[in-house]
């Protein structure tokens, strides 16, 4: 809701997100209630002590010299601590693994990038043996898939550490499959996921400061309301959003502080700013790059004190509130060039989430559609059909899910029920001409990642495994795990698909 102010507010504990179903999920200690009603369509986030499921399942392998009986005592200890271990499956995995092994080799680093390509395991390596591990190893560990690494052996209670990392991921991707989440923030690609587990463990786990980086149209005052929702502050106060780039000089002292009656003309009465109104929940700052010096200065000495006071006023007023920024600028680059406060720059990037460009995502763009496409047409959702899903999948994004979402909008207005959408639904303006049209799929990003992987130092040899597991994940994946269909796309026999399966 609007207030008379011009801030906009959310209700205390009441994520504003838009649903429709009705839904109760006990799984990680909270209750989403999603109402159809027409009178409160808002769910509600209610925190319960909802008990969870124990042991955890959690695979296990082991890349080491010696034989893995050596590590009996090892295993019987994790076992202790509410872990359930089972050995590692390559098409049966769990949400999180323990990779077991003793120096590093290439052997570890190839099974790390294959057990933590995308949507599957977090993975702990764990080196048994009492010995070295230079830290440009962990750095090569941590880069080829591990979540974590430690040496058990040089750490007290490694098991009971590593349980409670274990159990905050579970309650994590809990949160990550919930409606709250899957039918708001949609997407399942690797950049995805790893971007929405960063923004609820900082919303659930911390109080810290966040701040959202991001072209325009990546979701970032969405991710801010997802932050304030999963907030388990007792008593949470309301989300307080504050666009930074359209606040009048004139009145800007006023929009943050407040005023008092007579503090300047036109002030017939007093009325309060965001400071008050975000008091005990979550101020955000949308734009906040857009902030002149004077006013970063004030903003900043607020953070640090917690006291304000309003224009016109001699009281002063206590807050404290969770701050979230926004910017699609680069504002390290500002901080350099003294255009943003170095000061104020650290207190607000406390924990920093780069939200990615659409097409940094690509394998989101149809589920995406799709969404939308739901949204706009509940009762009677179509499908796309397969040229305009490769459409979607060869268009440029640079107004990013924004753009989409316009987009899929402008194509629901010619589609014709019943069927699917048909490229005769595509804007004529948005059609591709016959002269631009390409078959070269061999882009530019193609190249990116390539080049990528030879920096990050892969081989010919892994480089062509990766790409081929890629391709049979995908193809599967399209064609919802069925091995025909999915061989028949990739051109080979079902049999040469499952032997590579299993070769995995």
């Amino acid at each position: 809701m609007t207030g008379a102010n011009g801030l906009h507010s959310s209700p205390p504990n009441a994520p504003v997100f838009w649903l429709h179903h009705r839904f109760i999920d006990k799984t990680c200690g909270f209750r989403f209630i999603h109402t159809s009603s027409v009178s409160s369509k808002i769910p509600t986030l209610i925190v319960e002590d909802a008990p969870k499921e124990f042991p955890l399942k959690v695979w296990y392998h082991f890349l080491t010299k010696d034989s893995p009986a050596s590590t009996d005592g090892m295993m019987n200890t994790l076992r202790k601590h509410r872990l359930e271990l089972v050995p590692f499956a390559a098409n049966a995995r769990s949400f999180a693994g323990i990779l077991f092994f003793d120096e590093v080799t290439s052997g570890v680093l190839d099974f790390l990038r294959q057990a933590g390509q995308p949507n599957s395991s977090r993975i702990v390596g764990i080196a048994i043996k009492r010995t070295n591990l230079p830290v440009t190893q962990i750095w090569r560990l941590l880069q080829a898939g591990a979540a974590d690494i430690f040496v058990w052996d040089r750490m007290n209670s490694p098991a009971e550490k590593l349980a409670a990392r274990i159990e905050r991921w579970e309650s994590i991707e809990s949160l990550i499959n919930s409606p709250l989440i899957t039918d708001n923030l949609v997407g399942k690609s690797s950049v995805w996921l790893a971007i929405l587990r960063r923004l609820v463990e900082a919303a659930q786990f911390t109080e810290a400061s966040v701040l959202l980086e991001g072209e325009t149209g990546t979701g970032k005052e969405l991710a801010a309301r997802l932050i304030h929702s999963l907030d388990s502050r007792p008593g949470k106060g309301k989300l307080i959003i504050l666009d930074c780039a359209t606040i009048v000089p004139e009145l800007s002292g006023s929009e943050f502080f407040g005023h008092e009656r007579g503090a300047f003309t036109g002030a017939v009465s007093s009325r309060d700013g965001a400071f008050a109104l975000a008091n005990g929940g979550t101020l955000f700052l949308d734009e906040v790059g857009e902030l002149p010096l004077t006013l970063q200065a004030q903003l900043l000495r607020v953070i640090q004190e917690g006291t304000y006071k309003r224009v016109g006023g001699n009281s002063w007023h206590d807050t404290r509130f969770r701050l979230v920024c926004a910017t699609n600028q680069n504002l390290m680059e500002k901080v350099l060039r003294g255009e943003f406060r170095r000061d104020l720059y650290y207190r607000m990037a406390t924990i920093t989430c780069h939200l990615p460009a659409l097409q940094e995502r690509p394998e989101d763009i149809v589920p995406l559609a799709r969404h939308f496409i739901h949204l706009l047409r509940p009762e009677d959702t179509p499908e796309l059909d397969e040229a305009v899903q490769a459409w979607l999948l060869t268009r440029e994004y640079h107004g990013n899910v924004r753009e989409l979402k316009q987009l899929t909008t402008r194509m629901l207005l010619s589609y014709v029920s019943p069927g699917p959408i048909t490229v005769g639904d595509i804007p004529e303006d948005e059609r591709p001409s016959v002269e631009d049209e390409s078959e070269d799929w061999c882009d530019l990003r193609l190249e990116h990642t390539m080049r990528r992987a030879i920096h990050l130092g892969l081989g010919l040899k892994e480089i062509r495994k990766v790409v081929v597991e890629t391709l049979i994940r995908i193809a599967l994946s399209e064609e919802e795990g069925n091995i025909q269909r999915a061989a028949r796309k990739l051109g080979v026999t079902p049999r040469a698909l499952q032997i590579r399966r299993a070769g995995q």
